[in-house]
């Protein structure tokens, strides 16, 4: 499928999120089979300001192509001037998040928060699209509250502001992750838009991603939690077979995880970030109590790849 002018080698897109799909996460996705991955959401207000801890979530890997850089915000001009600022950078489609449910987005206005209020929400988006001249998308949820459902009045506005695909979470902002994703609004959107319709919410398998496209006829699926410690899960989507690994390719990965890590950021901020994705990868196998345990002790990298199997040596990360 394409978005504008960007072609994908498969339906299948790592969802952002925030403090998981760094830039090493993203290419073993994309490795994997991820026809799209998107780095996790920017503030336009703090590259406004020139905040340096923002930029650095803009690092890019020429292996990761086609890769969305995600913004979000409140302010159509803001919005704007840094969509045209960003137009230099490496990346090929631009995401703008509607959709993050968490307080501290949504108590400024921005993320979930502009469900609210449809006429900016256009008021964004035809700015943005008239500032770059890369595919826009717009990440939303079916609504802000529990039993909303404001979906395809959102999506027709964005498609009439310029957006070239919608990507919705069919779980409202009330919702959280919580409870059971509804695939009506995802239908519902793309009987509304002639845009490309990305679903999200509750695909962890290739059956999973076979129902959502039948009972949606959406174009893509994104897919977030259900990576989390499981990048294969790209290669069951297009195969149509389990590709859980084995032990050694799951701890070469995890091994291999650590290293890009340890280029991206350095050991001491790698090592940390790894506690989290070392636990997701050993979810549910023998011992992985403890082994979480110790992980989330870990100091070195030295330590934390002995921990990974007595097999894997520290040398390796040389």
């Amino acid at each position: 499928m394409n978005i504008g002018e960007v072609k994908l080698d498969s339906p299948y897109i790592l969802a952002p999120m925030a403090g998981v799909s760094d830039l090493p996460f993203r290419r073993l996705c994309r490795e994997m089979g991820a026809g799209l991955v998107c780095t996790e959401m920017i503030s336009a207000k703090a590259l406004h300001y020139g905040n340096k801890a923002t930029k650095k979530l803009m690092a890019i890997h020429e292996k990761e192509h086609p890769i969305a850089l995600q913004i979000f915000g409140s302010d159509p001009d803001i919005m704007a001037e840094q969509a045209a600022e960003l137009e230099k950078e490496e990346f090929d489609i631009l995401d703008i998040n509607m959709g993050c449910p968490m307080p501290k987005i949504v108590n400024n206005g921005e993320g979930a928060a502009l469900l609210r209020d449809i006429p900016l929400i256009g008021r964004i988006i035809e700015k943005v699209a008239k500032a770059t001249k890369k595919p826009v998308t717009v990440k939303i949820r079916k609504g802000f509250y529990k039993d909303e459902n404001v979906a395809a009045e959102v999506a027709k506005a964005a498609e009439s502001a310029g957006a070239a695909a919608i990507h919705i979470h069919a779980r409202t902002r009330e919702q959280y992750y919580e409870g059971k994703a509804d695939w009506s609004a995802i239908k519902e959107v793309k009987e509304a838009v002639s845009i490309p319709v990305i679903g999200n919410g509750d695909v962890r398998s290739f059956k999973d991603a076979e129902r959502m496209f039948q009972e949606t006829l959406c174009d893509a699926i994104s897919v977030g939690r259900g990576a989390k410690g499981n990048p294969w899960i790209f290669k069951e989507l297009i195969s149509g077979e389990p590709a859980l690994p084995a032990m050694e390719e799951l701890k070469a990965t995890m091994l291999r995880h650590l290293r890009l890590e340890i280029e991206c950021k350095g050991e001491y901020t790698a090592v940390r970030e790894m506690r989290k994705h070392l636990s997701w990868y050993t979810a549910g196998l023998p011992n992985s109590a403890k082994f979480r345990t110790l992980c989330c002790k870990a100091e070195s990298a030295e330590e934390m790849c002995g921990l990974i199997d007595g097999i894997v040596t520290p040398s390796a990360l040389k």
